[in-house]
This record gives structure tokens, C-alpha cells and sequence, in this order.
């Protein structure tokens, strides 16, 4: 068992979440090949699974921090507080993804992209779709001051 796996005390509770961890323990792993075969830069499709990824946990952990906040405010409030930090990242990977190229070309090409068959609208306004919703969310249980993002020596 590695450190970042939980104790077996909590024997099978919430096999998703176990699951999700493992998915992303090795999605990181297959992201550091030998130095022989360096991985590809990030593109468009990849933050976007992974911002996807985000607003999932980001919605859990809001759900968290409503049930455990009454019988627990002290944890409420921490959980609350990761539920903050989370949306913070969950925006800057939604600004990476357009600031990253697109590759439409390739997907011309391919064929692979129809937007008039699918209901959600073309993939690229997907993620902004999922943004704007939890964007929603998140403005209705937190202040600017609580979303302005903290210093972290990160020239912009």
C-alpha cells in the first residue's frame, strides 16, 4: 500500500471514489515515461477531461461541506474552504484550455466533430458550458473576496 492509498480500515466505502484516485494515480504515472520518451504537451481534449474531472469534485465536496458543516462547523468550514481553493483551480485549467491551440484541423479532417448531432452543442463549448454552470453555484455560496485568488508569486 503507498502512502497516498487510505488504511484498509475503511475496508469497500465508496469504491467510485477509490477508483477515480486510482484512474488519476495512473493517468499521472503514464505523464512521466523515461526520459527516453518525453509525453506529448497537454492538449485541448486532455484539460478538458480533466476540467470535468474537477467540477465532479468540486460539486462532492460542496455537498460534503453542506452535510457535515451543522453537526461539525469547524470541519464545515475547512471542507468549505477546499471547495473554494478547488473552483480556483478548476478556472485556471478553463483558461488554459483556451489559451492552448485548437486542432481543428485534425478534427476536420477526421470527421470526428459533428456539433449539429450533439445535444450538449460542439465540445469546445462543453467546458465552457460546465464552467459557467458551476461558476453559478459557486457565486451563490461565496463572496469575491473569498474567490479572489491568493498570491502565489505567479506573474501573470
Amino acid at each position: 500500500m503507498s502512502p497516498t492509498e487510505p488504511a484498509s480500515a475503511y475496508g469497500d466505502a465508496h469504491p467510485y471514489l477509490r477508483a477515480a484516485s486510482a484512474g488519476v494515480r495512473h493517468h499521472t504515472r503514464a505523464l512521466a515515461p523515461p526520459d527516453t520518451n518525453p509525453p506529448p504537451p497537454t492538449d485541448r481534449p486532455h484539460l478538458d477531461v480533466l476540467h470535468a474531472h474537477l467540477t465532479a469534485l468540486h460539486q462532492l465536496l460542496d455537498r460534503l461541506a453542506e452535510t457535515t458543516r451543522p453537526p461539525h462547523p469547524a470541519a464545515g468550514r475547512h471542507l468549505a474552504s477546499a471547495h473554494t481553493r478547488l473552483w480556483q483551480a478548476t478556472s485556471e485549467v478553463h483558461s488554459a484550455f483556451h489559451l492552448l491551440p485548437s486542432n481543428t484541423t485534425a478534427e476536420a479532417e477526421a470527421g470526428a466533430c459533428h456539433p449539429e448531432r450533439l445535444p450538449e452543442g460542439p465540445p469546445v463549448l462543453t467546458i465552457c458550458q460546465r464552467h459557467l454552470a458551476a461558476g453559478h453555484i459557486v457565486r451563490r455560496k461565496t463572496t469575491p473576496t473569498d474567490l479572489r485568488p491568493h498570491t502565489t508569486g505567479c506573474v501573470r
